[in-house]
């Protein structure tokens, strides 16, 4: 779930770190993610960290307490080449895993990224070379990577759209959500996209920090599940 929606890889983003909390209406469990961006002369480095509290039933019949999985990304943008006519161009290194996946990941490739005049309006575009650490393979080992940000929103001051839409290829068989999930069934590509559409709420009280908003899941053959899933959250934002 969630966090890459407010993917900031890109030359020009400020340096930001923010936490997020979400209540995901589907799964029915919280999720809190912290992450940051920071750029340098050197390119720009990007991190977040997923905790899901969705307290699962131990042997005992007996909720659990506290986190149930954790999610990790790492992706550093390499352009040492800024003052040139390549500086749109960036050589890209990532890493993601988690506690409860069935594979990590690093991936490999180049972005592209683009904007209007004053940033307010981004986006960046990814290609990638993934490999696969776990129990999963892949006959195309592709990543396809869109990120967007879109300041001042439908023109309203303080309403911001972000996300990022991910598409790869990956052998993968499924498990949950199926009626009859120790069937050999296996899919071959996975998409996932997760828009985010946040206000700066508390800038109406003096307190800038403050944001609420949503985030929407949508996911084809994500995570084990088969076939196409809508996934709405709400949440709150605070950036330091």
């Amino acid at each position: 779930m969630g966090a890459l929606a407010t993917l900031f890889l890109a030359q020009g983003a400020k340096a930001q770190t923010n936490f997020q909390t979400f209540y995901d209406f589907s799964r029915k469990h919280v999720t809190t993610t912290l992450e940051g961006y920071y750029g340098d002369k050197w390119g720009d480095t990007f991190f977040f960290v997923d905790y899901d509290y969705n307290h699962p039933k131990d042997a005992s019949g007996n909720k659990t307490k506290g986190v149930s999985g954790s999610y990790f990304e790492i992706a550093r943008g390499i352009n040492f080449w800024q003052n040139t006519a390549l500086k749109s161009l960036s050589a890209h290194v990532e890493y993601n895993g988690g506690v409860g996946f069935g594979n990590s990941n690093f991936l490999f490739g180049v972005n592209y990224f683009l904007h209007n005049a004053d940033f307010s309006n981004t986006f960046t575009f990814e290609l990638m070379y993934k490999t696969f650490n776990g129990s999963a393979s892949s006959d195309l080992p592709l990543q396809f990577t869109f990120v967007w940000g879109m300041d001042k929103f439908l023109g309203i001051n303080g309403l911001k759209f972000s996300g990022f839409a991910d598409v790869w290829g990956e052998k993968t068989s499924y498990w949950y959500g199926d009626k009859n999930p120790l069937e050999a069934s296996e899919g071959n590509v996975i998409f996932i996209s997760e828009p985010q559409l946040w206000y700066n709420v508390g800038k109406l009280f003096g307190m800038d920090n403050l944001h609420i908003g949503t985030e929407i899941e949508l996911s084809y053959n994500f995570a084990g599940c088969s076939g196409f899933y809508c996934r709405p959250c709400l949440g709150t934002k605070w950036v330091f």
